[in-house]
């Protein structure tokens, strides 16, 4: 399909989506559809390692649904849009590869939903706020947002962060646990943060680590952590014995008893 709600690429085995919808990047159904297909795209090609997720532009990463839409569309159509969307972020949370989004600016309402289907969140220090402010809306977070923060920082603050519906900067969404790093102009070391997201994402990819084991570690944990312990362990050991027959499996361990550093492939 024509992506015109979003640019995609590829490169080192880095899939990049990138949301660009001036001016805040936020998503209609038409933006969810195209994610969706590149949701798939990026998880039925074997030369993708990683998937990174971006805004357009400097300001904004996401600033959430188009209210513009929600005003003027029929209830029916919102309950499917909703529906859409959270089948959309689900399928991004479970595809089996690392996925990465990086926050490189304002990263409100359902931008935050979309970034807490990714796997790792990274920010560019100052560049904007990040929260859930539904409640201003007289609406709640539908997008996943109520189920994947409680699960990422406990009901209480949850449940605070969306009753009060604050911004918040992104270093103290660090301190909370919601962004992984927060990064400024020392650890851009004069890289743009689109190029230091990408340099990130590399460490994930052949020959640096096995994607395949990666991606199946993720899925083990998202799948799991849904399950009973018992049956989180029997996936576990499923996935564990697809690695064991894996090329990077066997170039892993070999490499070890040869005290030498692994080359992996992907496969």
């Amino acid at each position: 399909m024509t992506m015109n709600k979003i640019n995609v690429s590829m490169a080192d085995g880095i899939f990049v989506i990138e949301l660009n919808d001036p001016p805040a990047n936020t998503y209609s159904y038409d933006m969810m559809r195209e994610i969706d297909a590149a949701i798939l795209g990026a998880r039925m090609d074997d030369s993708v390692h990683v998937i990174v997720i971006r805004g357009a532009g400097e300001k904004f990463f996401c600033a959430g649904a188009n209210i513009s839409m929600l005003k003027e569309a029929a209830p029916e159509f919102k309950y499917y849009f909703c529906l859409h969307a959270n089948e959309t972020l689900t399928r991004l949370e479970q595809t089996p590869k690392l996925v990465i989004a990086a926050l490189n600016g304002h990263t409100v309402g359902g931008g935050l939903e979309v970034a807490l289907a990714a796997d790792i969140r990274l920010a560019r220090k100052d560049a904007g706020k990040i929260g859930l402010p539904e409640v201003m809306l007289g609406v709640l977070p539908g997008t996943g947002g109520t189920q994947r923060l409680a699960r990422l920082v406990g009901k209480a603050r949850a449940i605070e962060l969306m009753a009060t519906g604050r911004l918040m900067s992104f270093d103290e969404a660090r301190d909370l646990g919601i962004v992984h790093e927060v990064w400024g102009e020392a650890e851009l070391k004069g890289r743009s943060f689109a190029d230091a997201a990408l340099d990130y994402a590399r460490q994930f990819t052949p020959p640096h680590k096995a994607s395949g084991a990666v991606g199946r570690m993720k899925r083990a944990v998202q799948s799991g952590s849904e399950a009973g312990f018992l049956e989180g362990l029997s996936l576990e050991r499923e996935l564990q014995q697809l690695l064991f027959q894996s090329e990077d499996a066997r170039e892993g361990i070999a490499a070890n008893l040869e005290k030498r550093k692994p080359v992996f492939k992907g496969r």
